[in-house]
């Protein structure tokens, strides 16, 4: 476990800002861009990330797409659209574990070995950032701890109060056997 904890690390900062080889957009199902994060990736990228995004054709909740970055630091946005919160019973959690593994997957199929997540589904879809928390740290570990591939995942977050909440997660993983 102690190998994979080197490869997880907790920042605040701007996603955008990040010059890594990817960075995840919490996008929306159209990808045409929006607020939070999304709107921030699509200002920082430039109008051509909106042209490549036209013609992908939109992305289901709990899937991943890859475009260029363009005027990013980073090379690639994967944008994953998280689940809108409704209480917990209308499959959330597996929607939003598959918005990690899935872009992960992406990751590993275009040879990153650098990408930032932020808080997926916690801002205006609602997720409580604890849950949220959880299972983003738990499907990365179990994900890192299932491939063989040297990825390290940075979780970006906005607000130094929600990076400590990550902090802890992520440090219950080295108290996990293995």
């Amino acid at each position: 476990m102690q190998e994979i904890l080197r490869r997880i690390e907790v920042v605040t900062a701007d996603i955008t800002t990040l010059a890594l080889d990817a960075i995840v957009n919490a996008a929306n199902e159209t990808l045409l861009g929006g607020g939070g994060v999304d709107g921030a990736i699509h200002r920082a990228a430039g109008p051509k990330l909106l042209e490549e995004c036209r013609t992908i054709g939109g992305c289901p909740t709990g899937e991943a797409r890859i475009t260029a970055g363009y005027e990013l630091p980073a090379r690639f946005v994967i944008h994953t659209v998280g689940p809108v919160w409704r209480g917990g019973a209308a499959g959330e959690s597996r929607l939003l574990g598959a918005c990690y593994t899935e872009s992960l997957r992406l990751a590993r199929q275009n040879q990153i070995e650098t990408l930032a997540f932020p808080a997926i589904s916690t801002g205006v879809y609602g997720y409580p950032l604890d849950a949220a928390t959880k299972i983003a740290v738990r499907e990365v570990g179990a994900w890192l701890v299932a491939n063989d591939v040297p990825v390290r995942v940075t979780f970006c977050c906005f607000r130094d109060a929600d990076a400590a909440v990550y902090r802890a997660c992520v440090a219950g993983l080295a108290r996990l056997p293995g």
